[in-house]
């Protein structure tokens, strides 16, 4: 049995970035770069005005008030015919070109709005209101480098720039597999069945987080409780980028995981970690393609995915930060433990008077209860050196899902 932080470092030694593909400017959010990005033109490509208003020079205004002759109207996506010469100015929209010759634009409140002459009677906008050419990038400018992590803005600049599609990293093709046969998924479950079978939870919890961890979830569907069965089921996933199975790696008589993977030449690097819950936890390799074999237990299985798996995931992505930033947290109330393993307990953190991350269990810490992990925004790490914890006393918590920095109303004081 090893510990957490060991497990971790030898899963992502054996980890490798995708391979790159081209995607859609539009579709590139949450992706990462798998090559530089240059900026093939410049941004804006041209001056334009900031305001409605008059462009002029600036010379023309050294004394107020000043009448200029209106020479020309320039709407967004007209360009002058001209530039403008002494005593004259035209009359621009946002967006719009600045004639040459003008180095002002005077916003039309400043002005009595005139149409032949225009009055001016304010001179705070001397030399400003103009979004000079290639302000923000210039043609051949790095935009962004290999490595980088797309974002909406991301998205913005590249369309400004008039890319339609960059280069990625791939999504990871990841294999689930569930196995028992008490198990039957969620579209063939009838109340009838209610004694006999349980629904396979996992299908779909892990389903929703491999996608929302960037991956490609690829469900095989449930394996019975027997090696040829689960055998079966690795020969068709082995083509994947992972591997991930759930149940039948413990020590039981019907947990035929383990068999079955070297019956098909998989290679195992370690099958248990001492934590809670998920201890029974493994990871091996099949030609290649990395396996990861977890807890049929559905809070177990949530929890390995949140320490080990979405990290896989986000390094096969390109990301180069892997886990969520883990912070410190008041423990809410007491705490005992029944045994000496790292912990991972399923708490709500929220903020007290002095602004501290106070951490109150969601509710039963038994594996078996979902719906505490359902009301978590976090994982209370405790190290497992002592089995009581006071109340007061400051862990380490690592958020999951988006509820932790959410609020009601905008704060901003």
């Amino acid at each position: 049995m090893i510990s957490v932080a060991e497990a971790s470092e030898r899963i992502l030694a054996r980890i490798e970035v995708l391979t790159a593909e081209a995607v859609a400017t539009g579709n590139a959010a949450g992706r990462v770069l798998s090559e530089s990005v240059e900026a093939p033109i410049d941004s804006p490509p041209w001056n334009n005005s900031s305001m409605d208003g008059y462009a002029a020079r600036s010379s023309d205004i050294s004394r107020i008030p000043v009448s200029l002759r209106v020479i020309e109207e320039i709407a967004a996506g007209r360009f002058p015919s001209r530039g403008i010469e002494e005593g004259e100015a035209m009359r621009v929209m946002t967006g719009a070109p600045v004639p040459p010759g003008a180095d002002t634009v005077i916003r039309r409140e400043d002005t009595d709005d005139g149409r032949d002459t225009v009055s001016i009677t304010n001179d705070r906008d001397v030399q400003k209101n103009i979004r000079r050419k290639g302000e923000d990038f210039s043609a051949g400018d790095l935009l962004f480098e290999a490595g980088e992590e797309i974002g909406i803005a991301h998205t913005g600049a590249l369309a400004s720039a008039g890319i339609r599609t960059v280069n990625v990293h791939r999504k990871p093709k990841v294999a689930l597999i569930s196995s028992g046969d008490e198990l039957v998924e969620l579209e063939q479950f009838v109340p009838e069945l209610a004694t006999k079978k349980i629904v396979s939870s996992n299908s779909v919890t892990l389903s929703a987080l491999v996608r929302d961890a960037g991956g490609e979830p690829i469900d095989r569907g449930i394996a019975h409780d027997d090696r040829a069965s689960i055998r079966e089921k690795l020969e068709i996933a082995r083509e994947s980028d992972l591997i991930v199975t759930t149940a039948g790696i413990s020590v039981g008589d019907h947990d035929h995981v383990r068999g079955a993977l070297e019956d098909i030449g998989g290679k195992i690097d370690f099958w248990k970690v001492r934590m809670r819950p998920g201890a029974p936890l493994a990871f091996g390799e099949i030609d290649g393609t990395p396996w990861i074999g977890m807890s049929g237990n559905p809070v177990s299985a949530m929890v390995t995915f949140e320490v080990f798996v979405r990290p896989v995931i986000r390094r096969m992505l390109g990301h180069r930060m892997l886990f969520p930033a883990t912070i410190p947290a008041r423990v809410g109330s007491a705490i005992k433990l029944a045994a000496p393993l790292m912990h991972f307990l399923r708490v709500v953190i929220s903020r007290n008077s002095d602004a501290e991350f106070v951490a109150h269990l969601a509710g039963s810490q038994s594996s078996s209860v979902i719906t505490a992990m359902a009301r978590s925004n976090a994982l209370l790490i405790l190290p497992g050196d002592r089995l009581e914890i006071a109340e007061g006393e400051i862990h380490r918590a690592l958020p999951i899902g988006s509820g932790l920095f959410a609020t009601d109303r905008l704060v901003l004081t």
